[in-house]
């Protein structure tokens, strides 16, 4: 199955004097259960090409399907409840709500979905559980570490059973130790639980642990290469 199509996605900023090309004709479909990053120097387009995808930003040309659906051209309202629904967003600043705490953080999109309070409860202790986070559940994110904050964001990201997950640069600011622990924790969900995840990333660390690495040049891509299968 097809989660994602991106079709001749073009992306011009005309904000300055000179327009920037930062996409410029990108082709790409990842498939569910893929471990997909697409990797390329800064400026290639990669972190566009994200947000893209994910409904944050619109193309100048193209077309995105998620899951079969066209986002395109969808009012803000209706791409705001399809987010919530279908993808989960990790980000390299983590984003938490720093008054609530980490089983807060966690559950706060399904509040939005307005599931029951039973349910928020019980998915977001799962998931802090599975994260290694069992005992700091009731922690605001300025008592955690960065790690252990990227892992309450991840846990917030699978809290919506999105269809696939994107990370943008999720690794930039942990330490090693910090970034084969969570990429072990990523890993593992996509094995087990069949969990897409789509990186953009330039550290090698989650580039040699993709099943699929494309990279992005000058807004074009310039190849896309699976790898073998990571091990955890």
């Amino acid at each position: 199955m097809n989660v994602i199509e991106s079709i001749g996605i073009h992306k011009t900023y005309t904000e300055t004097a000179v327009p920037v090309h930062a996409l410029r004709g990108v082709d790409l479909t990842v498939t569910e259960g893929e471990f997909t990053a697409i990797v390329g120097p800064s400026g290639s387009g990669k972190s566009t090409l994200l947000n893209i995808i994910g409904g944050l930003d619109q193309p100048s040309e193209g077309s995105i399907r998620v899951g079969g659906t066209d986002i395109t051209h969808m009012k803000d309202s209706e791409l705001i409840d399809f987010r919530l629904q279908n993808i989960g967003f990790v980000f390299q600043s983590y984003n938490l709500i720093p008054v609530l705490t980490a089983k807060e953080n966690v559950a706060f999109i399904m509040l939005l979905q307005k599931k029951s309070k039973e349910e928020r409860e019980e998915r977001a202790m799962h998931l802090l559980k599975a994260l290694g986070l069992e005992g700091r559940e009731n922690n605001r994110p300025k008592e955690l570490s960065g790690g252990q904050q990227q892992r309450v964001a991840v846990a917030r990201a699978l809290a919506s059973k999105p269809k696939f997950i994107l990370a943008d640069e999720p690794t930039a600011n942990l330490d090693s130790s910090s970034t084969a622990n969570l990429l072990d924790i990523m890993a593992k969900m996509n094995q087990e639980e069949k969990i897409t995840f789509v990186f953009s990333t330039h550290d090698q660390r989650v580039i040699d642990r993709a099943k699929r690495v494309v990279t992005l040049e000058d807004g074009v891509i310039k190849s896309d290469v699976s790898q073998e299968k990571i091990s955890i």
